[in-house]
């Protein structure tokens, strides 16, 4: 054999031997800078979990969603405020000089990102803290910790007890800090509108109405309450008599001290500060640095660069597309008149029991068992379009007495994440006259299933992420999401069959579209009240009570109404990129798991997730 051809055939031979080795070394390669983010990552979330510990002992409350023991509320002061910031600058100076980013896995580099994330926002929160509401209709500050008490604090034993008894009086504490807050911001010229101050007044009376409090004869909602915790102690043997009624001694002296004294002192500085505020109620932009602070509250609320600007020619735009599909929906029916006679006529028959329920006790228990067979309808299909399924379960439930309000929005609150207590639809069912028939099935989607139980369960039980991860919230994300689902509902078998519930998602949908419209006039635009009122009426089967009820709202939460449809529109956007870059490979449960996956993200982050879930998707397979 001549040496060329040696020569030849050693070549190939080198050739052929040179392949493995390199695929090797490769192979080898990929291996340690895998294991280099394996170790990387692993820190990073050692570390996450021990600052979530840290980050929890400052939120008692939070604790007790978690489903831990506690027997204290949050400090609301000021001085709070800074000391947590304080802690939040150093976690961020801490994780960036001690973590390497480029070695960590993409969802450790989503970690890492929120965590900066939620510092920028408080920083960017900073400036503004003299501009909010304390007290209004609608955050309801004053009547949430009887409601902690009442729906959340867990008592299984006599320590239980005894710690609901502490927090009657660190409630009078807490309540007081607020009140201190609330007249730093008056001085500085911030006032809720007028309106605002007649809710917080008379929800206050109501929780101090009653046994202990007076001689009405009635009990009031949480000495109700604490008598039935501690007589299902005693019946349950883990207390006797004498220690029976020492507890309810104690539960009085608290109520009728700490308690009642900071609730009296909230109603007097109401009335007192309720005679200062302006007549003519306006957007916050009226208020000192008012404009930058609704700039502020825009970027907060939708985790976007969006201007004012631009989100109200987005809701102009979504209102005129809704109006067409309304439009059509009346025709359907068979209705001759014009949308606005269609929206009278669906709104102003209150006794035809095909748009309402009777407003009595049985039509309160029909609305609950209809809306609990709408979930339970979305159950059976949830494995169709989702791979990650909630443990947790879900009730329906009527708000209690002390804080319902006619007409008022319903909503969720989340179970434990051990699922020992389930998540709560609730419904305002004090008017069943402002509860129309055809909005039940959309409302049940939204804040249960697929809605708000599903996305807020699923991210309370992942296990591949930082703990704190499961509890972030951003208002675009998961108020987005129960939006979407409300319009992913009309893909599921069995879903809204009566033309009248498809008008009423229509006109949920179109709610939302109305909120860019009038969030935006009222705090950057000089919209008046009574304008948005007009405009609300106008485009939605709603009463003007209603509207006005509404508008209310968005006037005491500047831009929180926004993150809705901006929520919506980007998880639908990425959704058709989605599908229009997998054609035949996209598959609806990867998507899905794919947005839930990750927990509640800024819609920013959102997107990048969505956008790596493509790529890997289109990524060839090794050997192909």
């Amino acid at each position: 054999m001549n040496r060329l051809l040696l020569a030849s055939m050693a070549g190939v031979a080198l050739m052929i031997l040179s392949v493995p080795l390199v695929q090797n070394s490769r192979l080898a390669a990929q291996t340690v800078a895998a294991q280099a983010a394996d170790d990387e990552t692993t820190r990073i979330n050692a570390w996450f979990e021990a600052r979530f510990e840290e980050q929890l002992a400052f939120s008692p409350i939070t604790q007790t969603f978690l489903g831990r023991k506690s027997d204290a509320i949050d400090d609301m002061s000021v001085e709070a405020q800074d000391k947590q910031l304080a802690w939040q600058r150093a976690t961020v100076a801490e994780m960036k000089k001690t973590f390497d980013y480029a070695r960590l896995s993409p969802e450790a580099q989503t970690s890492y990102d929120i965590w900066a994330y939620q510092l920028a926002q408080a920083e960017a929160a900073v400036p503004f803290r003299d501009n909010a509401y304390i007290f209004d209709q609608m955050t309801a500050i004053h009547g949430f910790f009887p409601q902690l008490l009442i729906a959340f604090h867990s008592v299984e034993d006599a320590a239980d007890m005894d710690a609901y008894i502490k927090r009657i009086s660190e409630s009078g504490r807490a309540l007081r800090q607020l009140i201190e807050v609330s007249r730093h911001n008056a001085v500085e010229g911030v006032r809720p509108p007028k309106f605002s101050y007649g809710f917080v007044i008379d929800e206050s009376t109501k929780i101090i109405t009653g046994a202990p409090f007076d001689e009405s004869g009635t009990d009031s909602a949480v000495w109700a309450d604490a008598k039935a915790k501690i007589d299902a102690l005693q019946k349950a043997g883990k207390i006797d008599e004498a220690r029976a009624s020492a507890m309810r001694g104690a539960v009085r002296t608290a109520l009728t001290g700490p308690f009642k004294a900071a609730y009296a002192e909230l109603i007097a500085w109401e009335k007192e500060d309720m005679a200062k505020a302006p007549e003519q109620t306006s957007g916050v932009s009226a208020l000192p640095n008012g404009a930058a602070f609704y700039n502020e509250r825009l970027a907060n609320q939708t985790t976007t660069d969006l201007t004012a600007d631009e989100i109200h020619r987005i809701g102009l735009s979504e209102v005129a597309r809704l109006r067409a599909e309304m439009l059509a929906v009346k025709d359907e029916v068979g209705f001759k008149g014009d949308l606005q006679a269609f929206f009278a006529e669906l709104r102003d028959n209150k006794d035809n029991r095909l748009f309402y329920y009777p407003d009595t006790d049985e039509g309160r228990q029909a609305y609950i068992k209809d809306a609990t067979a709408a979930i339970e309808k979305i159950k059976k299909v949830l494995p169709e379009f989702f791979g990650i399924l909630p443990k947790a379960d879900l009730v329906v439930k009527r708000v209690e007495p002390f804080r319902e309000q006619p007409g008022a929005a319903q909503h969720y609150f989340p179970g434990t994440p051990d699922g020992s207590r389930p998540g709560v639809y609730y419904a305002h069912l004090s008017d069943m006259t402002a509860m129309p028939k055809r909005e039940l099935e959309v409302i049940a989607y939204h804040e249960g299933l697929p809605g708000h139980h599903m996305q807020i369960s699923i991210a309370q039980e992942l296990t591949g992420i930082p703990t704190f991860r499961t509890q972030a919230g951003f208002t675009a994300y998961s108020e987005g999401w129960g939006l979407y689902s409300e319009w992913l509902a009309t893909q599921m078998p069995g879903t809204y069959q009566d033309p009248y519930s498809r008008f009423g998602r229509l006109g949920s949908e179109i709610w939302r579209a109305i909120r860019l419209v009038l969030d935006t006039g009222l705090h950057s635009k000089g919209w008046t009240q009574e304008q948005a009122v007009q405009y609300f009426m106008d485009n939605c089967a709603i009463t003007e009570a209603q509207a006005r009820s509404e508008v209310r709202r968005y006037m005491v939460l500047p831009a929180q109404a926004t993150s809705y449809k901006i929520g919506m529109l980007k998880i639908q956007e990425l959704r058709r990129r989605a599908e229009g870059a997998l054609g035949a490979a996209f598959d609806i449960r990867a998507f899905h798991d794919t947005v839930l996956g990750g927990g509640a993200l800024p819609l920013t982050i959102l997107e990048q997730r969505v956008d790596r879930w493509i790529a890997a998707v289109q990524q060839p397979r090794p050997g192909r």
